[in-house]
């Protein structure tokens, strides 16, 4: 029953108002669920931009790709980077620091600057110790390297070592989280992370951000170091085995034929689709999608780049495969050289793994842990470098050496060869495309303990790496949790480090 009002109002509603009255007062809400669903396919709400670009299967066209090809913010001097992770803190003053004061001072005792801690977790502190490794000059340039590193002194004039890198922390694991992610806290997108999601893949049957990790263990944080984050998981780092199937549950089932296997897949991504119709903007589950794809394609192509038995003994030689302190480095090198060949963007080696000695972490003896650990990887290292210029990827390729932080001056106890750990200053370098080699820059105090001159945060390195592969690092956000996420922080006050570039 309508009132007396109500009677008058022409072609009248339940709710009183005439049917011109109620389209004006909830039209709005109407063009708000339109606008809603429109913003929700353009990924606004979950933090992602879906790419224009879309992948193809057998089947015809696949739902759009996260790690389709994107144009980066301006020309890059590098399309792919490699980061050899010397897990543990190797020490800047026994190898591309070289400090004369400290055979000067050699067993005397040492007090650090006032406000910097010396060394972590209470470990006692000796007296100062010089380095046992002696420097020469090398090269061109007269770059000055230390014994451990003979293979890799060769390409001096290719190296740009900062020896003025500072970081946040003294332990290992969030150590590990800011050199990866800039950040000490677990569930950041990693680099490689950032460098997908801002530049897509290179190639549709291998992952865009490949892992290889020590036959003795990973980082202490785990795959905290080569996760996506608050990114969809399509981002994240595929950690792949240097010997056998570099993945496992990769093969085929036994009596399944590859026609079968196609076939089947085919039908999972038709099912698949249907689902993700009615749950736009799902950015996991696209993610889990084009995963399946992936995978397939992977059987075939990832079996073959890990056979470095297709390789010429020569080039197996050279990356030290037939010795046995350099053949696991050496083969997870050269597996790096075929991976960048096949369009992979962001690799990342470690070097140590597990804890205290069988990393870089020299507490008990620096000199034998970074002998052993050096000898490991310097042949190994030499090599990739001469064959990234023999193949004519060193143009494009960037490298990166480094740790989480480097080692103190001083000996763990007198008369104890160890180094703690020094997060104040420590030396990484960089090396390939777009690097002015043959140059170090910064510097430590006159003991290697503290960066003084031009001084480079962690961040700082990473702006750098993303100048380099053509990405503004104050541009290169991902809107979570309110903000608009950087890899090198929101808080605005990082850099490239311009006398990196060549």
């Amino acid at each position: 029953m309508f009132s007396a009002e109500q009677r008058f109002i022409p072609n009248p509603t339940p709710c009183g108002q005439s049917r011109r009255e109620f389209l004006w007062e909830v039209g709005g809400g109407f063009a708000g669920l339109a606008l809603i669903d429109l913003l929700s396919r353009d990924g606004v709400f979950s933090g992602v931009k879906t790419a224009s670009a879309a992948e193809t299967s057998s089947i015809g066209p696949a739902v759009a790709s996260p790690l389709a090809p994107k144009s980066p913010h301006f020309a890059p001097r590098a399309k792919r980077a490699v980061f050899l992770f010397m897990n543990g803190g190797p020490s800047q003053v026994d190898t591309f620091d070289p400090k004369p004061e400290l055979t000067k001072f050699h067993g005397t005792a040492y007090q650090p600057p006032a406000g910097l801690p010396l060394g972590s977790n209470g470990r006692p502190v000796g007296h100062l110790m010089q380095s046992p490794f002696p420097f020469r000059k090398h090269g061109q340039s007269g770059l000055e390297i230390s014994s451990l590193y003979p293979h890799t002194a060769q390409h001096a004039d290719d190296l740009c070592v900062i020896r003025s890198m500072h970081a946040d922390t003294a332990a290992h694991a969030s150590g590990c989280l800011q050199m990866n992610t800039g950040s000490i806290f677990i569930g950041k997108p990693a680099l490689g992370s950032w460098l997908s999601y801002g530049l897509g893949s290179m190639c549709d049957n291998l992952p865009s951000f490949v892992v290889m990790t020590d036959p003795r263990g990973g980082p202490i944080s785990s795959s905290s170091n080569w996760t996506s984050g608050y990114m969809p998981a399509a981002y994240q780092g595929t950690l792949f085995r240097s010997v056998g199937s570099p993945l496992l549950d990769l093969a085929t089932p036994d009596g399944v034929s590859p026609r079968t296997q196609r076939s089947s897949l085919d039908l999972l991504q038709r099912l698949n689709r249907e689902h993700e119709k009615l749950r736009p903007g799902e950015s996991e589950l696209a993610a889990r999608i084009l995963t399946y794809e992936l995978a397939y394609q992977m059987q075939t192509t990832a079996a073959e780049v890990v056979n470095v038995d297709l390789e010429p003994e020569a080039t197996r030689q050279m990356y030290g495969l037939d010795q046995k302190i350099t053949s696991d480095f050496g083969r997870k090198c050269l597996i790096t050289r075929r991976l960048l060949e096949r369009g992979v963007r962001f690799i990342q080696l470690y070097s140590g793994g597990g804890h205290i000695e069988d990393t870089w972490d020299g507490h008990t003896d620096c000199i034998t842990n970074h002998t052993l650990h050096a000898g490991e990887t310097d042949q190994p290292i030499a090599a990739l470098i001469t064959d990234l210029k023999r193949t004519g990827l060193w143009d494009d390729t960037l490298l990166i050496w480094g740790g989480e932080f480097g080692r103190t001056p001083t000996s763990e106890g007198v008369g104890k060869p160890g180094r703690d750990h020094d997060w104040h200053g420590f030396s990484m370098w960089l090396a390939g495309g777009g690097v002015q080699g043959g140059q170090a820059i910064g510097s430590t105090d006159e003991l290697g303990f503290r960066a003084v001159e031009d001084r480079c945060h962690v961040s700082d390195l990473h702006a750098t790496i993303l100048h380099l592969l053509g990405l503004d690092h104050e541009r290169l956000s991902y809107f979570y949790q309110g903000l608009d996420q950087r890899l090198t922080g929101v808080e605005g006050n990082r850099r490239v480090i311009a006398k990196v570039l060549a």
